[in-house]
């Protein structure tokens, strides 16, 4: 039960009850004394269109004015607050959090006695202006706040303003005059002011030196990098005319090209020379501030130089301008100008395209320009000339900054060719590249694209969305796609049949997508892959970067044994050399050496000597992974030999456990900043970094299982462009084609940075990147991999702009992973190199505060926000290796267990230090336990900090209000707080920092609905902003949105004829990808039918969160407030529950109590069908059988319950997914502790408890209805008996062993069920069967995870027709007849306990599946193998038997699994080995060529020794190490497992087994009907090996074609 923490103690003390709520809300800000003052004063920038801004103060505390500018880029605010050219401007960062790693030392000085870290010795612009500012700063080079510097240069600045509303203002309006007012200074406002515009000042005056400079370099600096391919000789002197300069120009100069560099004032007269320049070899112009026009006397002396001598010359910025201007052109004022650190500018000579650095206001127009005079950049969005030269002379200039400082330096070759020129060297000739003329898609006609497979951990949704992504870019070229993938669920199986418009009218928009050509259900495996392109024949291309590291790994498989080449095939984009090249660290490091880049000190080993080897060399810990495998498989930390024995073993198995095998040792470098980069490039070697994330938790967590945040908070421009840059030069190393990824360690107190690894394919971060930043990596990879260059692809978010461009973001995304961990006995859930996590979600706002509690709730949808681990309801638990002792803290956990909690990453850390700060702990206390950075680490803090500070002010009202008011009825039953008494700014404060209404609601002791009627009264609303990709600077087309705080305008009015659908948010066990399949079916039915579809989810794996499915897509929390937020913020007509799983099916009720219109099945009727109580009572009133039943009164009542039915029981919570908290209970121990499990999942509603029938068959029945009456529905059944969850369970459709009396029944109920609950849209009803007697487990209305499979399986969308009917447009039922498919689908469970380390095997009613496969067969027998052949399966075949491997069985009840052993033996031929008592009972059955794994010696002593009882585990563990087991059969005993339940911590041998079969790698059956069926289907495989093995697609088999195949 949800439980709010007390408020922590060590607080207390601090906090001055008297203070007024203002007060306490400054207090928990916890500024240092001496800036307080500064910080709490309002300020205002008003503009010259009489906009006004307000806001808070954190710079100096005078006033000043000056022309409004915005600035793009994400890093550099030290570089670009102390650059000249922003000289009079009043400087916008359209990045909102801002400060983060503080200011260097403007004492900390260079070679040349340089600033080292600024451009000039002064902040150059008038004021700043940003979102949100943090005091709190975190770098090894910072010296003191930004703030603290502002205010100590004189210069003024203000936080709290909507950044983004104000360059939508400059953008539209173009650069505005403004004043920035500050505390009592702020005079008048539009009356008074006189707005001065800096541009009629000759600013170049201002910045530009007084005095002539000389820069050398000194012998100790000459090092190896400068250029080699210039003249050796007398070092050449350049002249350097100082309009502004930035110093890292000198440096560039002086440090990498060795020249002697005089830097003159910018009105210099070179002809009388006053201070005696030497004769120079060449002419530099810099960048400079304002109206180019201004500058005469410069303008004069270049016209002189371009027209008497041939000196060369260049020029930067303004330079360009000038010499443009010298030359005879004309400049003009542009709108707003270009700043920003990510224009793409084509080099005219080659077309390649630079992200360049820029900042000026003008633009020269080079349409003026005299003939011998060329253009020689140009911008790729706006088309503004950005560079030009001489035809003959060795003039040149370009108008962005190839020094950058900041942002990148990829056009610093400039520099080069400048050097070169000055050496008297010849121009280079620079030719076209002929690759551009050389793409794939001239003669493509057909590609192989091949999936991922069944969604698991490490390899989950994001390739459902990549893949469709890749569909959808290849279509568009008119390319047939030919898939691969068993993923039934997906939406890149659907079919152009899924198009929802054909039912409305004929000639409707294509709303149901692309879609592939051909869909083959079939195992993403290099076998079946070899059959599919036999078979289609005239495939040209193969793509295998978009299906994770199954397709990749079939690629490479492929490659090396010659079966792409000797049939034709392609390999689109990246190729596979280079896929092996990041794939095998030898190679990889080698080929690192070959451009003086390094990995973290690791070595390859192919066997465990090998590793211990290479771990003597590196030193203890290490770390082992293992090569060609996903999300860190098989790896883990090895603190000395033994640990490293163990991990080495298990690791080499999941490489493949043959002698090719690779794993990897590794240097440990926990503790270091793990850093990210996407990274893009085309054939035309333009190259681009699309998003960089940073890790919240230190490296050591899988990335996968750490808090990610976009882009990264805490690294400097230094940094940044560092790493990138050396992504850039890996990335064209390695030749990649198309998207990759690259992760760095990173040192977090230096520079120092080495590469961890590159995947040279679309990764999981890949998903999170495109979502993050806007820009669709698959798509544009997919595009690249047919020879496209990203200069030709539009940004499909402002669709006028280029693909060849990086985002710059207005916003933070923060990245939690989800887990399921303790669905699982035995497993730790400490996090490491593996990962654990089965989904994420992904959250936006504008400051940290907002985006991490916004993210917490979606996660977890119990949770109110980022609290300590009571208020969460995350409670420390005992499964995990760690014991939680010592004294006990007033909260009930220990100061021991929390600190360990703390040192070791977990599931729970977060949460951990949300305790820690509420207990008082230090962030310097919290870093040294963590290493997590101190920046992450004050926000967190300030979040605990505003929490106590406003139960203060609370607890305070109430104390009040006890003594002067009567007992109020608000609450639950206490008196509460005065919400409206917080006033606007303090309401405001909390909601930004990303505190729900159920947050304060709890503080003040009322209801949510209260904190919301009195937030809306105070006018406290979230503003709908846009992610446009480009920070503001261009207009977005496509509406990507989501909601904040930080704003006071919204990007978007309001829709019209909305309906919401509420997508599915974060995958776990039990709501997966079939929830997407469902949501994107459901969105397209709306829009074929008129409506406009905007979708609310939270998932950035999903197709659903791609931003051109729907009309709209918020990026939202599914929770009641955020909901009701959009849907009164659209005023939409309707809104859908039932297609996103539990999540939304939850919110039904309470949003239709808020007013909300839901579509389909009324909410009363959900509440009946989710309530375990309700429904019971229902089917006894309608007369529909069920188990025995009883509601939880008390856990005697429930006792007495289960004695008079008889144990076995089965506990049943309401309201939850994946059956969590359901049990099966044999005895009264198991159903106490059962029941207060359920009690905690589901503290508010029913828990039942029911009799379990045993032996039952398992029925699923799915349907659309209309107001009470079935349109369509099918019939599907289990494999397994009940007891096994269904979506752990292996289903068949249709129904292969049902009585059609059983069938009848089963519809009868159904009706009964849908017509008294009315139900108008999708439904799924659970059944068990025993002789024809059939019972109802439960009904959910909502759709189901079958949904998809059966839709597909069918060939009608059920989705589609229960849209609808939820639409009220007609809906007409399909026409099937079940009697006419001859075919069989088979659903297989996805399971990913390969992961999960020490997690038991076994299944029971609550689901452990990750995923699922679905395959199309003649039989079911056929169908059943594929399917498990596609979960990954290793199934046994005739060069196993003969290799001499055996069978393992070992099976309860043997002696009734006679048929099962002999058909094993004798029909196909394997020896059995088995557990003694198996071996004993199949060997007295007279079943041939089984023998004990035990000798009879062996087995003596196990008898004489208690102790020896795990003996015939030991003995089977090591014939499954030594590869002599084919397969595991081990069906356990009802009764065993409940033993086993009782006692948790029990060691048996079928554990044992179990588990080390799964550890090796060797196919697993626990059930004995899976197994019955499965041995059946080996033994036919072995009589129609032909049949069996042709690949049909789902069109063969719809249309019967496939009989043909039969025939012959």
């Amino acid at each position: 039960m949800m439980q709010r923490s007390k408020s922590p103690g060590p607080f207390v003390p601090e906090v001055d009850v008297t203070r007024s709520t203002e007060g306490l809300l400054a207090w928990a800000e916890d500024a240092p004394q001496n800036r307080r003052q500064t910080l709490n004063k309002k300020a205002k920038l008003v503009l010259e269109d009489g906009t006004v801004c307000e806001g808070y103060s954190f710079g100096s505390g005078s006033s000043r004015s000056g022309e409004v500018v915005f600035n793009t880029g994400m890093v550099g605010y030290p570089e670009a607050l102390t650059d000249p050219s922003y000289r009079g401007q009043i400087l916008v960062l359209t990045y909102p959090l801002i400060g983060n790693y503080g200011v260097p030392s403007m004492e900390e000085r260079d070679d040349f006695d340089l600033p080292k870290y600024f451009e000039s010795d002064q902040v150059q612009i008038a004021g700043l202006v940003v979102a949100t500012y943090s005091e709190d700063h975190s770098h090894w080079a910072s010296s003191g706040s930004l703030g603290a510097w502002l205010e100590a240069s004189g210069v003024p600045a203000i936080h709290g303003v909507d950044t983004r509303r104000l360059t939508k203002n400059i953008r539209e309006s173009g650069a505005l005059l403004g004043w920035l007012l500050v505390g009592d200074e702020s005079p008048m406002i539009n009356r008074s002011l006189k707005f001065e515009d800096p541009n009629q000042r000759h600013l170049v005056a201002e910045v530009s030196t007084k005095k002539v400079t000389k820069y050398v370099r000194s012998k100790s600096q000459r090092t190896d990098n400068h250029n080699h391919n210039i003249t050796p000789g007398r070092r050449r002197i350049i002249v350097a005319f100082d309009c502004g300069m930035k110093y890292n120009i000198i440096r560039y100069l002086v440090s990498v090209h060795d020249v002697e560099l005089y830097v003159v004032p910018h009105d210099y007269d070179l002809e009388t020379n006053i201070d005696n320049i030497p004769p120079y070899d060449g002419i530099f112009c810099s960048n400079g501030p304002g109206d180019p026009a201004r500058c005469e006397a410069t303008i004069q002396t270049l016209k002189k130089l371009i027209t008497q001598q041939d000196i060369p010359i260049f020029g930067i910025c303004l330079g360009h301008q000038l010499l443009a201007l010298a030359a005879g052109a004309k400049s003009y004022k542009m709108k707003y100008g270009n700043r920003g650190m990510n224009q793409p500018c084509v080099d005219l000579r080659t077309t390649r395209c630079y992200m360049t650095s820029q900042n000026h206001g003008y633009a020269i127009d080079d349409t003026t320009l005299p003939c011998e005079w060329r253009p020689l950049f140009v911008n790729a969005n706006d088309h503004s000339n950005e560079g030009i030269i001489h035809t003959s002379k060795p003039f040149f200039s370009v108008q962005f900054h190839p020094e950058a400082a900041g942002g990148p330096i990829d056009t610093a070759f400039l520099f080069d060719s400048f050097a070169r020129l000055v050496h008297g060297a010849p121009p280079q000739l620079t030719l076209l590249d002929p690759s551009i003329y050389r793409t794939d898609r001239a003669s493509l006609k057909r590609v192989l694209l091949l999936g991922s497979g069944g969604l698991s951990i490490g390899q989950a949704g994001e390739f459902d969305y990549s893949g469709s992504q890749a569909i959808k870019a290849l279509k568009e070229e008119g390319l047939q796609v030919i898939l691969i993938n068993p993923n039934i669920a997906t939406v890149q199986t659907s079919r152009d049949d899924d198009n929802p418009g054909q039912f409305l009218n004929p000639h409707a928009q294509n709303w149901g997508g692309a879609c592939a050509d051909h869909v083959y259900l079939l195992p993403v495996t290099a076998d079946w892959v070899r059959r599919v392109l036999d078979k289609e024949k005239d495939i040209d291309g193969i793509i295998v970067s978009m299906g994770g590291q199954t397709a990749l790994n079939v690629g490479v498989e492929l490659w090396k044994s010659g079966d792409l080449q000797k049939r034709g095939v392609r390999v689109l984009g990246t190729k596979i050399d280079a896929i092996i090249a990041t794939e095998d660290r030898q190679i990889f490091s080698n080929t690192l050496k070959q451009i003086n880049e390094r990995l973290a000190e690791s070595y390859s080993a192919n066997s465990v000597d090998q590793a211990l080897e290479a771990a003597r060399k590196i030193g203890y810990p290490v770390l082992v992974r293992a090569a060609f495998t996903l999300g860190g498989l098989g790896s883990g930390f090895a603190e000395n030999e033994d640990e490293l024995q163990e991990l080495a073993t298990s690791a080499l198995s999941h490489a493949g456990g043959n002698d090719g095998a690779q794993i990897l040792i590794d240097k440990d470098l926990r503790g270091w900043k793990e850093v990210e980069y996407e990274v893009v490039r085309d054939v035309r070697d333009n190259c681009i970094t699309v998003c960089n994330m940073e890790n919240f938790d230190p490296l050591g967590v899988h990335t996968g299982d750490s808090i990610v945040v976009a882009p990264s908070q805490t690294l400097t421009n230094r940094e940044y462009f560092k790493l990138r840059a050396t992504a850039l030069k890996v990335v064209r190393h390695l030749g990649i084609i198309g998207e990759c990824n690259i992760q760095y360690a990173l040192n977090p107190k230096s520079e120092d940075a080495c590469i961890i690894e590159v995947n040279a394919r679309l990764s999981r971060s890949s998903a999170l990147a495109s979502k993050a930043t806007g820009f669709p990596l698959a798509y544009v990879a997919t595009k690249l991999s047919l020879g496209h260059d990203l200069v030709s692809i539009r940004n499909s978010v402002t669709q006028t702009t280029t693909a060849c461009f990086e985002p710059s973001l207005d916003y933070c995304v923060v990245k939690v992973p989800r887990w399921d961990m303790r669905k699982f006995q035995r497993v730790s859930t400490r996090l490491g190199s593996a990962m654990k996590s089965v989904g994420e979600v992904m959250a936006i706002g504008r400051s940290f505060e907002e985006a991490i509690q916004k993210a917490v709730r979606m996660v977890n949808p119990n949770l109110p926000g980022l609290e300590g681990f009571a208020a969460s309801g995350n409670e420390f638990d005992n499964n995990d290796d760690d014991h939680l002792s010592g004294a006990q803290s007033s909260s009930g956990i220990s100061i021991q267990g929390l600190e360990q909690r703390l040192k070791q990453p977990n599931d729970q850390r977060l949460f951990a230090v949300q305790l820690a700060f509420e207990k008082g702990y230090s962030i310097d206390k919290v870093h040294e336990l963590t290493k997590i950075d101190r920046w992450f680490l004050a926000k967190l803090r300030r979040i605990a900090r505003l929490r106590v500070a406003v139960e203060t002010r609370f607890a305070q009202q109430v104390t009040e209000n006890h003594n002067t008011l009567m007992r109020s009825s608000v609450g639950s039953g206490g008196i509460s707080a005065s919400i409206e008494a917080l006033g606007y700014d303090a309401m405001r404060k909390l909601k930004q920092a990303g505190f729900s209404d159920a947050q304060i609601a709890s503080y003040a002791r009322c209801t949510e609905a209260r904190v919301r009627r009195a937030r809306l009264a105070l006018g406290v609303k979230p503003a709908v902003k846009q992610i446009d990709t480009l920070g503001g600077e261009v207009p977005a087309r496509t509406n990507y949105l989501y909601m904040t705080y930080h704003g006071d305008e919204a990007d978007v009015v309001q829709s019209e004829r909305a309906v919401i659908v509420l997508g599915c948010g974060a995958y776990c066990i039990g709501s997966s990808v079939e929830f997407d399949w469902s949501a994107v079916s459901c969105v397209r039915q709306c829009r074929a039918s008129g409506y406009r579809a905007i979708v609310v989810n939270c998932n950035p794996e999903t197709v659903s969160t791609d931003y051109d499915v729907s009309d709209r897509l918020y990026f939202e929390e599914l929770s009641l407030e955020r909901v009701l937020d959009i849907y009164e913020q659209e005023s939409a007509w309707g809104l859908v529950v039932s297609v996103g799983g539990q999540i939304p099916n939850n919110l039904a009720k309470p949003l239709h109590d808020c007013g909300v219109h839901i579509l389909g099945t009324s909410p009363q009727d959900i509440e009946r069908a989710e309530d375990r109580h309700k429904f019971s009572a229902m089917l006894d009133e309608i007369g529909v059988d069920q188990p025995p039943w009883r509601e939880l009164q008390s856990t005697a009542d429930a006792i007495s319950f289960a004695e008079r039915v008889g144990y076995p029981v089965l506990v049943r919570p309401s309201f939850v997914l994946s059956g969590a908290a359901m049990n099966v209970a044999s005895s009264a121990a198991e159903l106490t502790s059962f029941l207060n499990e359920a009690s905690d999942v589901s503290p508010d509603h029913p828990v039942v408890v029911s009799k379990f029938i045993q032996n039952a068959k398992e029925i699923e029945f799915d349907a659309v209805a209309s107001d009470g009456h079935i349109l369509n529905y099918a019939i599907s059944e289990h494999v397994e008996n009940a007891g096994v969850h269904s979506g752990d369970a292996t289903l068949v459709l249709p129904a292969q062993k049902l009585y059609v009396q059983t069938q009848k029944q089963v519809k009868r109920i159904a009706s009964k069920i849908a017509k008294h609950l009315r139900i108008s849209g999708p439904f799924n009803i659970q059944l068990m069967a025993r002789e024809n007697d059939v019972k109802v487990i439960e009904c959910n209305l909502r759709a189901s995870r079958s949904f998809p499979f059966l839709s597909k399986t069918l060939n009608c969308n059920f989705i589609s027709l229960a849209t609808r009917v939820m639409l009220g447009v007609p809906a007409r039922p399909y026409s099937i007849s079940m009697m006419e498919i001859d075919y069989v689908c088979v659903k297989a469970p996805m399971f990913s306990f390969t992961r999960l380390r020490g997690a038991d095997p076994i299944l029971g009613v609550e689901m452990a599946s990750t995923g699922e496969v679905a395959c199309l067969g003649v039989d079911v027998y056929g169908a059943y193998l594929k399917a498990l052949e596609s979960t990954g399966m290793q199934l046994p075949s005739s060069s196993d038997k003969k290799a001499g491997k055996k069978f393992f069985l070992s099976i309860s009840n043997a002696h009734d699994h006679a048929e099962l052993a002999k058909k094993i033996a004798v029909d196909l031929g394997f020896h059995i080995v088995a557990s003694p008592g198996t071996a004993k009972a199949l060997i007295s059955l007279g079943i041939p060529n089984v023998q004990s794994i035990l000798s009879s010696t062996q087995e003596e002593t196990a008898l004489s020794s208690p102790r020896a009882r795990p003996a015939w585990a030991d003995a089977t563990i090591a014939q499954l190490e030594q590869g002599n087991i084919a397969f595991v059969i081990n069906i356990p005993s009802s009764a065993k497992l409940s033993s086993f339940c009782d006692d948790q911590e029990s060691v048996t041998n079928g554990y044992l087994v179990r588990r080390a079969a799964i550890d090796f790698g060797v196919g697993l059956i626990l059930n004995e009907k899976s197994a019955h069926l499965f041995v059946e289907a080996l033994v036919r495989s072995l009589n129609d090996p032909v049949l069996r093995t042709t690949p049909f697609h789902v069109d063969e088999f719809y249309s019967g074609a496939y009989h043909d195949y039969n025939q012959l």
